[in-house]
């Protein structure tokens, strides 16, 4: 008999629902109770373990299909030694306590990039706690769906970026001028609504393309002019709560080191970030 999915008890899911309504309450300038559940129920809990397996799931991407393996193989075999009682309790109450305060059908309306993932690994993660499994066909299926989402298609995409690049390097110089320039055209038209602060980082990732160490230096000078935006902000935001806020943000916004390697999230994070400041200009000040 089949495993059916229920994002109501899927720690993944949860998780990351309750990370998105804080920033939507965050924006709003009201008070997270998003924040103080996820505290409550995430930290130093049994529900808190079982989201470390998806967040290492999660963190292993572009690896081989033997290491996608023993990397499923493992986290699977960690499941085991939840408490399931104490599992069950947890997310009973954790939903209890968001019905207090929020819209439940629109606490879980909104769509996850890697619901799938996070789907077949729940019912995994169920199929193994039991003694006798009778689900095989669903075992097989759900393991063959994440084991190509951490090796094939992370290590396709990989390839394509790879091609494009070394494509784009072996241009001579006017050739590549003229490409970048291209580029920088549709991109003023595609993205004409953007806050110029946000288009002079998509500008970069452009003309950055094949210049890692520059990327990263005009990464790390935007997080720093970034910070201070946020610190200045906040000076000036009466709100406590708010303020507090803010520099829980300064706090976890990172600076890369020599080895760390820029990725698409590290830039999206970026124009997010800015529009956190336009908005907090907007309403506060």
């Amino acid at each position: 008999m089949n495993i059916k999915h229920s994002k109501y008890k899927n720690a993944g899911v949860l998780f990351e629902l309750l990370v998105r309504q804080i920033t939507t309450d965050t924006l709003n300038g009201t008070d997270s109770k998003a924040s103080g559940i996820l505290k409550e129920y995430f930290v130093k809990t049994e529900l808190g373990r079982e989201y470390k397996l998806y967040e290492t799931l999660f963190k292993k991407t572009s690896i081989t299909e033997t290491q996608a393996d023993v990397t499923l193989s493992t986290l699977l075999q960690s499941s085991k030694n939840l408490n399931r009682r104490a599992l069950k309790r947890q997310k009973y109450n954790l939903i209890s306590e968001i019905k207090k305060h929020y819209d439940v059908t629109k606490f879980f309306s909104h769509k996850l990039p890697h619901y799938k993932i996070q789907a077949a690994f729940y019912t995994l993660i169920e199929s193994f706690s039991q003694e006798n499994p009778s689900n095989h066909q669903q075992v097989i299926d759900n393991k063959i769906t994440i084991l190509e989402h951490l090796s094939a298609a992370s290590v396709e995409k990989d390839k394509v970026k790879e091609t494009v690049l070394e494509e784009f390097k072996s241009y001579d110089k006017d050739l590549r001028i003229l490409t970048t320039r291209v580029l920088l055209n549709k991109f003023n038209d595609k993205y004409e609504d953007l806050l110029e602060s946000q288009k002079e980082i998509l500008k970069e990732l452009i003309t950055s393309i094949d210049n890692t160490p520059k990327l990263k230096e005009f990464y790390n000078t935007k997080v720093d002019e970034i910070k201070t935006s946020l610190t200045e902000l906040s000076t000036t935001i009466p709100d406590k709560t708010t303020q507090i806020k803010i520099n829980e943000v300064i706090k976890i916004l990172p600076v890369m080191g020599k080895t760390s390697k820029i990725k698409d999230n590290d830039l999206i994070n970026l124009l997010q970030y800015y529009d956190l400041i336009e908005e907090l200009e907007t309403t506060h000040v």
